[in-house]
């Protein structure tokens, strides 16, 4: 046993105040699942406290990965969308996708980096040939 794999088990919550398992290592699925597993499964936390954890630490940078672990049996159905939620990100991804410089609207959405489309970005300053 590694002593990182050590570090990682107190399934008693002793030492981290809550339950936590190495990576890999959390009990069954049909106890604990993250925020994805919960959400794949059409639930959601519902404001229950942290269950456990499964941590992990990376042997060369010595940081630390946790994920948490929450009930599956007191999580809650996940909320339905409702017409004023759905309009509302139409709305967002509009705004993302339109240019504030030309006020196009494009396909993809503008990069953050950029704030604007590429071609207001980086304007070609060459001047026009004129034929003779």
């Amino acid at each position: 046993m590694s002593a990182a794999y050590g570090k990682c088990f107190d399934p008693s919550g002793a030492r981290y105040g809550v339950p936590t398992f190495p990576w890999k290592y959390a009990p069954s699925d049909e106890q604990y699942a993250t925020r994805r597993q919960l959400r794949a499964r059409g639930l959601r936390p519902g404001g229950q406290p942290i269950a456990a954890q499964v941590m992990r630490i990376n042997r060369r940078s010595g940081t630390v990965r946790v994920a948490y672990l929450y009930r599956i049996d007191l999580a809650k159905p996940v909320r339905p969308m409702t017409s004023r939620k759905w309009g509302a990100l139409a709305l967002a991804m509009l705004a993302r996708r339109t240019c504030p410089e030309c006020q196009v609207i494009y396909s993809y959405c503008m990069p953050r980096s950029l704030g604007m489309c590429v071609l207001c970005a980086y304007p070609t300053n060459t001047p026009a040939p004129d034929g003779s």
